[in-house]
C-alpha cells in the first residue's frame, strides 16, 4: 500500500479545512497517476492514525471525494479509487508538490499586443421578471462593503493610492485572492498571474483577442453561453459546436475532431454550464485536460458560477490540476454579491497576463481602486466566507421548493433536471407548447429564452418562495391557455 502519510499533505495553520486538505491530496495524487483506478485506500480508522487526525475528519474527506466521484466506498469493506479513472504515468511527488502551473511560460501561440503607454430594461410593465441566474441582493452584504468605502474615499493614504496599479487589479485584491482561491480552489498562484476586470464578459473578451484570429477554431458546447459564442466570433475564429449531455460537454466527439483538425482553444463551463446547468464530470474534465496536452490546445475556464455547489463542494478547477498553463482562468463576484458590482478576473501565465494588461488598456484603464480595496477587506475579515455559507444555504432552499412546484404545477407541460448548484433550473417545454409564447404574458418577463431548444432558464436565486409560487402560477395560466388553444 501507498506510504499516504508522504502523499496527504496537512498544514493546520492553513484556513482550508484539514478534510478539504486530505480530499485535495487525494485528487492531485490521482491526477498525477500516483493512485490509480480502483486501488485500495486506507479505511478511515488507519488513515486518521496515519496523518494524526480525528477518524471523523477522515470520514468527511471521503464523503467529500465519494461524492465529486473520485472514489468507490463499500460500506463495511472497503474504499477505492474509482474505476472510472484513466491511466496515468505516475510522476514524482516532490516535482508535482512544488510545481506552479503558472509559473513558466505560456508556450502555445497568442497575440502580441504593442505596449501602450502607462496613463496615471428588461420591461417597465413586467411586474415579475425571472432572471437567468442572479444572487438575491437583500442577502448580499453590500452594506458592508459600502462602508468599507467609504472609508476608504476618507483616508488621505487610500485617496493617494486608490489607482495605483488598477490596470492590473491592486495589489491588495490580487494578494488576499491568492490565499482565497488557494484556501477554495486549490490553485497555486502568484499575484503576478491575476488579472481583476469587470467581471467575466472582459476576461471573455481579452482572452479571445490573444488566443484566436481568422486561422483560429475554437470548440464550444451546444447549446453555449451566446455572449461568448459572439465574442469568439468576433475574434474571426470558427466555432465548433459539441454536444452536451447530463455530463458537460461530450470530451469524446472533442477527440475525434483534434484528431481531423487543429484546435486553438476548447470553452468550457465546468460548473452549471450556460444554459443547459449540467456540471462537467471528473471523467470528462480529465480527458479534457489529456487531450489538450496531446494536441496542444489551450482551455478557457469559465468558472463564474463556482461558488453554489449543494450536493457537495465543487469539484477543483480544471486549473488547480498540472497543465503547464494552458488554461485561461475565469471567474467572477457579480455571482456572489450583485451583477451591477462588475469585478471578475483572469488566472494565467505571466506573459500572457502582461498582454491582457496592455489590450485591456487600449479599452479600459483600470478598476475602482476604491471598490477593490474594499472587496479585499471582505475576503481578508471573512464576511464573504460569513454570506456564502448563509447564501448557499437559502438558495439550496430555493432551488428544492422551486423544483416541487414545477412538478406540481407545470409537470404536464415541462421536464426539467434539478441542478447539482448554480442559480437557475433549465427548463425544456414539451414540442407543443411553443416557448416563445410565453413572452406574451404582460405581467412577466424571461430574460433567458432559448426558441431553438424551447427551453428558458429559471433563475430562482433571486427569488423568494412567494415570488417563485407567483410567477409559476403566471406560467401556469399561460400554458393552460395554450393546451385549450391547440387542445
Amino acid at each position: 500500500m501507498f506510504p499516504f502519510e508522504s502523499i496527504i499533505k496537512i498544514n493546520k495553520q492553513s484556513k482550508s479545512p484539514v478534510y478539504k486538505q486530505i480530499a485535495f491530496s487525494v485528487i492531485q495524487a490521482i491526477r498525477n497517476g500516483t493512485l490509480k483506478a480502483d486501488v485500495l485506500l486506507p479505511g478511515s480508522r488507519k488513515l486518521a492514525k496515519l496523518l494524526g487526525v480525528h477518524r471523523k475528519t477522515v470520514i468527511a474527506a471521503y464523503d467529500e471525494l465519494s461524492a465529486q466521484d473520485w472514489i468507490t466506498i463499500i460500506p463495511r469493506k472497503h474504499v477505492s479509487v474509482s474505476g472510472r479513472i484513466p491511466l496515468l504515468k505516475p510522476e514524482r511527488l516532490d516535482e508535482v508538490a512544488n510545481e506552479r502551473p503558472y509559473g513558466g511560460q505560456f508556450l502555445l501561440p497568442f497575440k502580441k499586443i504593442q505596449k501602450a503607454l502607462s496613463e496615471q430594461d428588461t420591461s417597465a410593465t413586467a411586474q415579475i421578471i425571472i432572471d437567468d441566474g442572479h444572487p438575491d441582493v437583500r442577502l448580499s452584504p453590500i452594506d458592508e462593503l459600502l462602508k468599507t468605502y467609504r472609508s476608504y474615499t476618507s483616508r488621505k493614504v487610500s485617496i493617494k493610492h486608490a489607482h495605483v496599479g488598477t490596470e492590473q487589479g491592486t495589489l491588495q485584491l490580487r494578494q488576499e485572492l491568492v490565499h482565497y482561491l488557494a484556501g477554495t480552489r486549490g490553485l497555486n498562484i502568484s499575484a503576478d498571474s491575476l488579472l481583476i476586470t469587470h467581471g467575466a464578459q472582459m476576461s471573455i473578451y481579452l482572452a479571445a483577442q490573444l488566443l484566436l484570429s481568422s486561422e483560429s477554431r475554437i470548440i464550444v458546447g451546444q447549446p453555449n453561453y451566446p455572449v461568448a459564442n459572439k465574442t469568439f466570433e468576433a475574434s474571426g475564429a470558427t466555432i465548433i459546436e459539441v454536444a452536451m449531455d447530463e455530463n458537460g460537454i461530450e470530451t469524446d466527439a472533442i477527440e475525434v475532431i483534434c484528431k481531423k483538425q487543429k484546435i486553438t482553444s476548447v470553452y468550457v463551463i465546468p460548473h452549471h454550464h450556460y444554459p443547459t446547468t449540467a456540471t462537467l464530470s471528473v471523467e470528462r474534465r480529465m480527458k479534457l485536460l489529456e487531450l489538450s496536452k496531446e494536441y496542444s490546445f489551450a482551455i478557457i475556464e469559465d468558472d463564474y458560477d463556482y461558488d453554489y455547489h449543494y450536493s457537495s463542494s465543487p469539484y477543483l478547477p480544471l486549473a488547480s490540476s498540472r497543465h503547464d498553463g494552458r488554461i485561461i482562468y475565469i471567474g467572477s463576484f457579480s455571482k456572489i454579491l450583485d451583477p451591477s458590482l462588475r469585478i471578475g478576473f483572469m488566472i494565467a501565465p505571466e506573459n500572457f497576463i502582461s498582454q491582457a494588461i496592455e489590450l485591456r488598456k487600449l479599452i479600459d484603464v483600470g478598476g475602482d481602486g476604491y471598490m477593490q480595496n474594499a472587496l479585499a477587506s471582505l475576503i481578508k475579515n471573512g464576511e464573504l466566507r460569513r454570506h456564502l455559507k448563509k447564501a448557499r444555504k437559502i438558495y439550496h432552499q430555493r432551488r428544492d421548493f422551486l423544483g416541487t412546484i414545477l412538478d406540481k404545477k407545470l409537470g404536464k407541460f415541462v421536464f426539467f433536471t434539478l441542478p447539482s448548484g448554480g442559480m437557475a433550473i433549465w427548463i425544456n417545454l414539451l414540442p407543443a407548447y411553443p416557448v416563445a409564447k410565453l413572452q406574451d404574458v404582460p405581467q412577466l418577463k424571461i430574460l433567458a429564452v432559448d426558441t431553438k431548444h424551447n427551453a428558458f432558464r429559471f433563475g430562482f436565486a433571486s427569488m423568494d418562495e412567494r415570488e417563485m409560487e407567483a410567477a409559476v402560477d403566471l406560467l401556469a395560466l399561460k400554458l393552460r391557455s395554450l393546451l385549450s388553444d391547440y387542445g
